[in-house]
């Protein structure tokens, strides 16, 4: 088979699985395991896949970014599960920073009445926030169409004048070898600036997020806490063990 079509096959079977195996690999492409090394590094310095023990990811780009309509309609009953449980750990007066996203979202009806100051990069966070009184600062700057975000140089500039108790992220990748990464690079800037500016930071993040990972890094898995709501395979002894993170779960 030729190395041009061989290369064409893995990319393939990753856009379908996300995760594919070296023994998998082999047997699809009827090919040594020496030749489907040296494809996987090849692709990797192309930047279209990462190499993993055993195998490879899909490495998510910006064109792999779903809209947040896209966002809202997936795995709405594990958001509101997460959103309630981050909400709880805001206390009566805290100022906290809320990252644009459908998950941080389902925190704002369970903060009415707490009396806090949200700051928020998020025009839909903004908009229901007001709907609720809530005291609310929406950063300037470029809005990005597809998640309804507030980027670029005059957020990045307003943002690190604020300080945080907490700060609440959504995330496209969670992954233990590669940690919190999300597909656009300006969203990554704002993300690592929140992160810096609070004293606590929350990746909320339903099971769908879980081994993936996108473009840009946001932080290391151990320099955040995630909440999250799954019990399933994906959120084993292994996350519990990285680094200092403490992993929340609670029922769906």
């Amino acid at each position: 088979m030729l190395t041009e079509k061989r290369r064409r096959i893995i990319l393939d079977l990753l856009e379908k699985e996300d995760t594919v195996h070296l023994k998998d690999l082999m047997a699809a492409l009827g090919a040594s395991e020496s030749t489907v090394r040296r494809d996987l590094s090849l692709l990797e310095e192309e930047g279209t896949l990462i190499r993993v023990h055993g195998g490879a990811k899909r490495v998510y780009s910006k064109e792999y970014e779903p809209t947040i309509k896209e966002k809202e309609r997936s795995n709405r009953r594990e958001k509101e599960c997460i959103g309630r449980y981050a909400a709880s750990l805001v206390t009566k007066g805290e100022t906290i920073y809320m990252d644009a996203g459908t998950t941080t979202l389902r925190m704002i009806p369970h903060l009415e009445g707490k009396d806090v100051t949200v700051i928020t990069n998020g025009v839909q966070q903004a908009h229901l926030l007001a709907d609720y009184g809530i005291k609310t600062v929406l950063l300037g700057g470029q809005v990005k169409t597809e998640t309804s975000a507030v980027v670029g140089t005059l957020a990045q500039n307003q943002l690190r004048e604020y300080f945080f108790k907490k700060a609440f992220l959504g995330m496209n990748g969670v992954d233990l070898s590669y940690g919190y990464t999300t597909p656009d690079e300006e969203e990554a800037t704002i993300k690592k600036i929140a992160i810096n500016k609070s004293n606590q930071a929350y990746v909320l993040a339903d099971s769908s997020k879980f081994a993936k990972v996108s473009l840009c890094k946001v932080a290391d898995f151990h320099q955040v806490t995630m909440v999250t709501n799954t019990t399933k395979e994906q959120a084993d002894l292994r996350y519990r063990m990285a680094g200092s993170i403490r992993l929340v779960e609670m029922d769906a």
